[in-house]
């Protein structure tokens, strides 16, 4: 950092170590200043913008006031550095470390299995440490809310809570009967033969090292002595560009805001720093108040409560919680309302973060709180040198009116929230994509008061957020309503009213225009029933009761700590202890994960005279680049090159994939250039200076309906068929047609895409440190655009954070636009794609359009079926050729149809390419055959399970590709699902569930799944392995698979354990690498211990085959013994082992092969609960049945299995990719993308791994990484079977259509009633849309 004079010195601790920073910059954040200052590199950057919690950290302050300390977590990207004088910041290097010792909240994150990838891990372990650093023995609520701000893209959350679980009083994992005896253990449990015996748990608790608060670090004493020096100074801090103030006492604060009327005030930067970072703002001036005693108090009176303008929302929270317990119901109907939206407002650390003074003044359109405030009449006290100010917050001041705002020079000292009264009613209401840490669709503050001991309206309040850009009131309907009573018919008018004053224009930004304008309205009648619900608690004579029918629409869907039970089948009894296989081993990187000292490629240190790379991107979906000019970048300091397709040596454009636009560009978000800077601020600065114009090319072709208009296509059509489906057409009872959308999918894998590239001085040799699945094809892309051999390029891959397919090719063609930059400049280039830049630029699942006729007999039987399928492919090939011939190959599911066909295209359009992902076009195709399965149940008066029953494969068969099979585990797992889950007594529950309740409905799912691993195309499938053995007896193995968190390494060594015959420990896997193993097929498609565990095994083998005659003249003596003796007899102790991989093949033209070595069966039943009025949805339970054959690892196991369910589950139903007409992927960050959070998964989840035969593959283990995937969407089923419910109630079509996801939107939008049927709507002719479909 520059020096500049007159700045202070900034003072504070890092894990229990001084700081002190001379030259401190406001522009700086906490998380560079760890990461890139400190060298710190536990805390991670995922999204930047304080939505993932992947950077937290525990911030400490003592409060001279009152003598105590207060330890909260903060996302660090989200800190400036100025803000931190005096704290104590504990990073997860702080908590423990595998050097000194670990700390129980890292073993117990570890050996519970909670984490995979490892990336978010040292974020749950600050959310939990900090909360034990609160609450040594929390609730399960604690630990839930605890980890509400922090995602987690592969464990599917259950195992995190259970390890946070392991510190409650009374440990909640296990349901301990008082018998002492487990649920589980039952002797039911033991199906079939006693050899099969079940195990339920995957670690020992007694285990775990205890709790001892004592031993947790003590708070600086000189921070104490700061803090409460009585003479403190303002401090300054210059940087290069701005300048940051913090006043010590009020007046100074007052002073100050009258000489810098424009500067910002900052407190926690929830609002200020996103705006900075994603909006370019910028603020020559902060002033921190952070800590001046004056902002920071609770006053209450007899009317009502005062409290300090910095107060967190979390300090707001346990503030306003103390009052509702001390003070009557009817005098806090306000603050049980703010509470209710605390709860899932942000995350923890956002609430701990941000203040009740910035909500309030910076106003932001989706505010929780301010349409509460202003409807419980709060009023906000200012304070400046002329003096003391009162203002109400009201319409006015939520509406941004000049007079209602504050001047200046003026400050939010407090705001004051009055008591409510008996005849006034306050509530809060929210809707939103998912029920935590989401911005609001539509929500809402409504409060009413009556005339004393009636039901006549003497006032009336309704104020809405996130249906135009400032929160509005509906204050023309409010006051045409007054004294009329509070009936249905002055509900009907008060609807129709609010729907005329607040107009939602069609093109309104954030598109869902007839859903809010319906949410509008839903929220005022659930207002409505509450306030009649408490007039008659009131006076139950006077004031008549709402119908039983409606009382479950009062209540929002509780929060509840996720529990559930995993079962596999125990090893052996008589198989040697020593022998690994079989067991729940923990992840060979689970400790170091969770103390952050496991290494990703951005945590490697600097290396001298790197460089930073920033891209620019093209801002047309198609179009012609006219000019392009870099002289403003280049003149910027710090700036080294901009790069550009002229600067690429070899090919730009290989295996049609375009590393720099040239001439033309084909979608928004493709590279033109990069700019290399000496740090990445500079980079990116730069990057915004780049100038290009353009000139449109038609067509631009967005949607796969536009791509079937132009016949776009990358491939010829693909098709497989069996029978005559043309013939049995006609002699069908029934014939259906229709056609299914789903949409895509963003991976969201925590680490985004990480390049470091190193030119080396001798041979034109580079060395690439890359997050990737295939390593071999980021060497290949390297070596063709340098224009060198492939010999020259060396690949490196540790681990990487996370991957579901997005990182097997974007890697290559990443790897290669850093590499040309490295190449040009000749120094080191890190390229980190930033979250908003990788969301853009990578692409994700394919959409998909699913069109079928189907023809059946009136008893379900399915007679004939003609799919087609459509792929959206993006605007290159990239695997889209493969995706859609597994669509077409797996398009039966469990289904024989004896007259059957399927054909399946890619569409070329002008989006960023889609690539692979998890289940390769499974869970999408299948999607649309369990949708027409549905449909036909419904035309036949039957239950969907019925008729998949009926048309499930019963025998040993062929598949309409002619490739035999023996479907026993399918039915095992279908049968075990319908019984364990006791699915049958279930529906019964639901359908009376149902009968009694109008607005609430319960729907229940069971899919069947027969999936496949593997290639058709058979040299794919090879592995190799290099296994060394030193003199010491240590071990070292390399192998061609990837660790992307699904346990892959952990594994190997279990192989190499067993085949060795010596302990795990004496076993080290270091890195995948093309220089020990060559030309390495991908880690996919589930085959990832599959054929490496092959190789490795080979190697073994070899190598024991080698020690044989040592180990026969020495059969007692150890292992180290053999090793030095095969030494001296000149044994070699290194082989390559290798596997030829499975005999796959497909034939196309006669639609016929063996194109997968074998299938994986299983089956899930999810239960949910639907809120008709919002769309909103509960997952109650879970129950998957997964035909593991016999798993090598349950833990790993289990764990990829429930982490599949969960990313399908949010596939189906809340993950929501929106793109504008012209082409703009909109959905960039976690604020506009929604990924599960702990409070999505289930309730209960319960997962079975059942055991069958698999004598292909390694020790009859089967691949499971992305067979759970599909089985999530028992959840989009639930949801269908829960809306068809509603509908059949309202005298609806029994059949509708059913796309994917089915978010809030399409739930309350298909639950049709009397509000859906009122809304205006509009002629779509006459506007263009905010967002469109594109599948």
């Amino acid at each position: 950092m520059a020096s500049v004079p007159n700045s202070d010195e900034l003072i504070f601790f890092v894990n229990g170590r001084k700081v002190t920073e001379k030259n401190a910059d406001p522009e700086v954040n906490l998380l560079y200043y760890l990461r890139k200052v400190l060298c710190l590199t536990g805390t991670k950057y995922s999204c930047g913008g304080g939505g993932c919690g992947a950077c937290t950290v525990m911030v400490s302050r003592y409060n001279p006031k009152t003598k105590k300390i207060h330890h909260y977590p903060v996302t660090a990207c989200l800190v400036p550095i100025c803000s931190l004088y005096g704290a104590a910041v504990t990073t997860v290097e702080g908590v423990g470390s595998i050097n000194t010792r670990i700390h129980p909240v890292q073993e117990r994150l570890a050996k519970c299995h909670g984490t995979q990838c490892g990336f978010c891990s040292p974020g749950m372990v600050m959310s939990i440490y900090t909360l034990l650093r609160n609450h040594p023995e929390p609730t399960p609520e604690q630990i839930t809310k605890a980890l509400g701000g922090n995602l987690c893209r592969c464990t599917g959350y259950r195992t995190i809570v259970e390890s946070g679980k392991t510190f409650c009083r009374e440990s909640t994992v296990c349901g301990m009967k008082s018998s002492g005896k487990c649920c589980m253990d039952q002797e039911e449990r033991s199906f079939v033969n006693r050899q099969e015996k079940i195990c339920t748990k995957l670690y020992n608790e007694d285990e775990f090292q205890p709790l001892d608060p004592s031993q947790e670090p003590i708070f600086p004493p000189e921070l104490i002595r700061m803090a409460e020096d009585p003479n403190k100074r303002r401090l300054t801090f210059q940087g290069e560009r701005t300048t940051w103030i913090a006043p010590v006492t009020l007046n100074d604060l007052l002073e100050l805001k009258a000489n810098f009327p424009e500067a910002t005030l900052i407190m926690g930067n929830t609002t200020v720093g996103p705006s900075i970072k994603f909006r370019d703002e910028f603020h020559p001036v902060f002033i921190s108040p952070l800590g001046l005693p004056e902002l920071y108090f609770v006053d209450c009176t007899d009317d009502g409560v005062t409290i300090g303008a910095g107060y967190s929302l979390a300090q707001l929270n346990d503030a306003l919680h103390l009052i509702v317990l001390e003070q009557p119901k009817e005098k806090t109907k306000t603050y049980s309302a703010l509470l209710k939206h605390l709860r899932t407002l942000a995350g923890a650390q956002i609430r701990n973060m941000a203040t009740l003074g910035g909500h309030v003044v910076s106003r932001p359109n989706f505010s929780d709180l301010n349409p509460i405030l202003a409807a419980g009449n709060a009023t906000i006290n200012l304070l400046s040198k002329e003096g003391k100010r009162q203002i109400p917050l009201n319409s006015h001041f939520l509406e941004r009116s000049p007079e209602a705002s504050l001047k200046s020079e003026e400050i939010v000292l407090s705001v004051y929230i009055p008591y409510s009264t008996q005849w006034h009613f306050v509530s809060g209401l929210r809707l939103a994509q998912r029920q935590e840490n989401a911005f609001a669709i539509v929500n809402a503050g409504m409060s009413v008061k009556f005339e004393d001991g009636t039901d006549t309206i003497k006032n009336l309040q309704m104020f809405y957020g996130s249906v135009d850009s400032t929160v509005v009131s509906a204050s023309q309907t409010c006051q045409q309503l007054i004294g009329r009573q509070w009936d249905d018919q002055m509900l009907s008018d008060a609807c129709r009213l609010v729907l005329d004053e607040i107009d939602i224009p069609p093109a309104a930004g954030g598109g869902m225009v007839e859903y809010r304008r319906t949410l509008i309205i839903s929220l005022l009648f659930k207002f409505y029933l509450k306030v009649r619900r408490g007039l008659n608690k009131m006076d139950p004579q006077k004031f008549p009761d709402i119908p039983e029918k409606f009382m479950s629409a009062l209540e929002d869907f509780p929060i509840k700590t996720p529990q559930g039970t995993q079962m596999f089948q125990c090893v052996d009894p008589y198989q040697p202890p020593q022998d690994p296989i079989g067991h729940p081993v923990m992840h060979q990187s689970a400790i170091k994960h969770a103390t952050g000292e496991a290494v990703f490629s951005d945590d490697t240190p600097p290396i001298a005279r790197e460089l930073f790379l920033a891209v620019v991107t093209s801002t047309k979906a198609h179009a012609k680049i006219i000019s392009f000019d870099a002289s403003e970048a280049l003149a910027l300091p710090g700036v080294v090159d901009v790069i550009t397709a002229e600067d690429v040596p070899g090919s730009n454009n290989h295996r049609g994939e375009i590393l720099y636009a040239q001439n033309e560009v084909i979608c928004v978000g493709q590279i033109i250039c990069t700019v290399a800077a000496d740090i990445y601020a500079h980079a990116r600065e730069a990057a915004k200076k780049v100038k290009i114009t353009y000139e449109d090319i038609e067509p631009r072709i967005i949607t796969i309906e536009q791509a079937l208009e132009h016949n776009s296509f990358f491939t010829t059509e693909k098709k497989i068929e069996q029978g005559n489906v043309e013939q049995a057409f006609k002699y069908v009872d029934q014939i259906i047609e229709g056609e299914a959308h789903v949409e895509g999918q963003e991976h969201f894998y925590m680490e985004t895409q990480t390049i470091l590239a190193i030119p080396k001085e001798e041979d034109k040799e580079m060395v690439l440190y890359v997050g990737t699945q295939f390593p071999s094809h980021v060497q290949e892309f390297v070596a063709a655009t340098l224009n060198i051999p492939r010999s020259r390029i060396a690949c490196h891959m540790k681990r990487t954070g996370g991957g579901f397919g997005g990182k097997v090719t974007k890697p290559a063609v990443l790897g290669a636009v850093g590499a040309v930059a490295a190449n040009k400049t000749g120094r080191p280039i890190r390229f980190i794609l930033e979250r908003g830049d990788d969301m853009l630029i990578t692409g994700g699942r394919h959409p998909l359009l699913g069109k079928y006729k189907i023809g059946f007999m009136n008893n379900g039987v399915i007679k004939a079926a003609d799919v087609e399928y459509y792929i959206n492919s993006g605007c290159t090939p990239d695997e889209s050729e493969s995706v859609i011939d597994f669509v077409v190959l797996k398009s039966e599911n469990a289904y024989h149809i004896p007259n059957f066909r399927c054909r399946g295209r890619a569409c070329k359009t002008n989006l960023p390419s889609n690539t692979a992902f998890r289940g390769f076009g499974f869970p999408q195709a299948t999607v649309v055959v369990e949708a027409y399965i549905t449909a036909v149940a419904s035309q036949c008066n039957l239950p969907p399970e019925e008729v998949k029953e009926i048309n499930m494969y019963k025998r040993i068969s062929k598949t309409a590709y002619k490739q035999t099979f023996n479907p026993e585990p399918l039915r095992k797992c279908w049968k075990q699902c319908l019984e364990k889950s006791s699915f049958y007594p279930r529906k019964l529950a639901a359908e009376e569930f149902n009968k009694k309740n109008y607005w609430k409905k319960r729907g229940l799912a069971v899919v069947p799944m027969k999936f496949t691993i593997g290639f058709p195309v058979a040299y794919y499938n090879q592995a190799a392995a290099l296994v060394h053995i030193y003199l010491d007896g240590s071990v070292l193995v390399t192998h061609g698979g990837c660790e992307m968190g699904q346990g892959l390494h952990t594994k190997m060594i279990q192989v190499a354990s067993r085949e060795l015959n010596i302990p795990q420990s004496y076993i080290h896997l270091s890195e995948t690498s093309t220089v020990t193993v060559p030309n390495a097929s991908f880690t996919a498609a589930s085959m990832g211990a599959d054929i490496n565990g092959k190789a490795v095994q080979n190697a073994c083998q070899i190598l024991m085959a080698r020690l044989q005659p040592v180990i026969r003249k020495n059969p007692k003596g150890k292992w180290e013994d053999w090793i030095a003796k095969a030494f001296e007899q000149s044994i070699s102790l290194s082989t390559t082992g290798y596997f030829k991989g499975y005999l796959t093949n497909m034939d196309w033209e006669k639609e016929k092969g063996e194109p997968y070595p074998y299938f994986v069966y299983g089956a899930s039943c999810s239960e949910v609960e639907v809120d008709c009025l919002t769309g909103a949805h509960k997952l109650l339970r879970t129950d998957i049945y997964m035909d593991a054959a016999f798993s090598i690892n349950p833990a790993l196991d289990i764990g990829q299995v429930q982490g599949a369910f969960i990313q399908g589950m949010g596939f189906y139903t809340i993950e929501e990719l929106k793109y504008s007409p012209e082409g703009v992927l909109y959905s960039r960050s976690p604020d506009d993308y929604k990924i599960p959070t702990v409070t999505e998964i289930p309730e209960e989840i319960r997962v079975t791994l059942v055991h069958s035969r698999n004598p292909i593959a390694i020790y009859s283990s089967k691949g499971l990484g992305e067979s759970g995937m599909f089985l999530g969407s028992s959840v989009l089923f639930a949801i269908y079977d829960a809306v068809t419910a509603a509908r059949k109630e309202r005298g609806l079509t029994k059949t509708f259509s059913l796309n994917s996801p089915a978010t809030p939107e399409w739930i309350r939008m298909t639950c049709v009633d009397q509000f859906t049927d009122m809304i205006p709507r509009d002629d779509p002719s006459t506007f263009t849309p905010w967002s469109i479909r594109v599948s």
